[in-house]
């Protein structure tokens, strides 16, 4: 099989053409950045990559090699929660993601010929944020930026099943591994001041960047999956209860929250990435008899510190 990736030097793409490289595939990657991407995927470790330039929001020379692909998955997106949410920063955002779809979508529109799937990303987002709701794949969304975005989003990725294509679009949670969003909160842990953010109410959708890889992989080869799925554990906690655990793991006390105007100062809007959440259920993916490593935060937090 040969996959297309976008976003693969990323914290998630990384580990996803680590995952296909070593089970045989070849791997075409998308880059603004070739000079980096050799550095990550140097040739003598990965000779079943080839690196290709691309401009996200523009048309190019870039949209060939899609015709000799299989698949394609869509990762690439500006980072949500890093910076205060300006007005030229939330267009960023934005067209990161509907535009860069967009161009994809085109490619494979005109690839001959054309890849089986594409596998784009969305977020959890699309639901908007609640303490007391429950979200599975086929409640409504939310109103506010981030489910805007995220709308636009698989909007644009849905056209490509104009071109008969299949779709599978995964609703991303809180991502955990070794970097993202759990090495930003590890650091305060260490040195004995850590503890919940805001009031530790609000809902923590996770899933472990492992199972991530693993139902990408598998949406890949399975043309029974289409559709959108919600890429995130079965078991979402509160954030009180994610900074008690990566307490415990860390042999650390977690009883000194952050406030959250400490975290509003900081982020402005995008403070709204920690200090509301929902509670997200992965109703559709368990249906698809996915199988988790790490279905549970405990078991999700001692693999990857311990």
């Amino acid at each position: 099989m040969k996959v297309a990736i976008t976003g693969a030097t990323g914290f998630v793409g990384n580990l996803l053409v680590q995952r296909l490289h070593a089970k045989g595939h070849k791997i075409v990657v998308l880059t603004r950045n070739t000079a980096f991407a050799q550095k990550v995927f140097p040739s003598e470790a990965f000779p079943n990559i080839e690196i290709v330039a691309y401009t996200p929001n523009a048309s190019g020379s870039w949209q060939s090699v899609i015709s000799s692909c299989d698949g394609v998955v869509n990762l690439a997106g500006e980072p949500i929660g890093e910076g205060r949410w300006t007005p030229e920063r939330k267009q960023e955002i934005l067209n990161s993601r509907k535009l860069g779809t967009q161009k994809i979508v085109e490619a494979i529109a005109n690839a001959n010929p054309q890849p089986n799937v594409l596998i784009n990303a969305s977020a959890i987002g699309y639901y908007g944020t609640s303490e007391t709701a429950t979200f599975d794949e086929t409640s409504l969304s939310g109103n506010d930026f981030l489910a805007q975005v995220c709308q636009a989003w698989e909007a644009e990725a849905t056209k490509v099943k104009d071109s008969g294509v299949r779709l599978v679009i995964l609703r991303l949670g809180i991502v955990l591994g070794n970097g993202g969003a759990l090495g930003k909160m590890i650091p305060p842990f260490k040195l004995f001041a850590g503890g919940p953010i805001g009031s530790g109410r609000q809902w923590f959708s996770w899933i472990h960047v492992d199972d991530l890889v693993n139902l990408i992989v598998q949406a890949l080869s399975k043309s029974e999956i289409e559709g959108i799925y919600n890429a995130t554990a079965p078991n979402p906690v509160r954030m009180a209860d994610l900074s008690q655990t990566l307490g415990q793991v860390m042999n650390r006390p977690s009883w000194l929250p952050v406030p959250a105007f400490a975290i509003e100062a900081l982020l402005g809007d995008g403070a709204i990435v920690v200090l509301e959440g929902q509670q997200v259920i992965p109703k559709r993916t368990v249906e698809t008899g996915f199988e988790y490593k790490y279905p549970n935060l405990q078991s999700a937090l001692t693999q990857i510190l311990n």
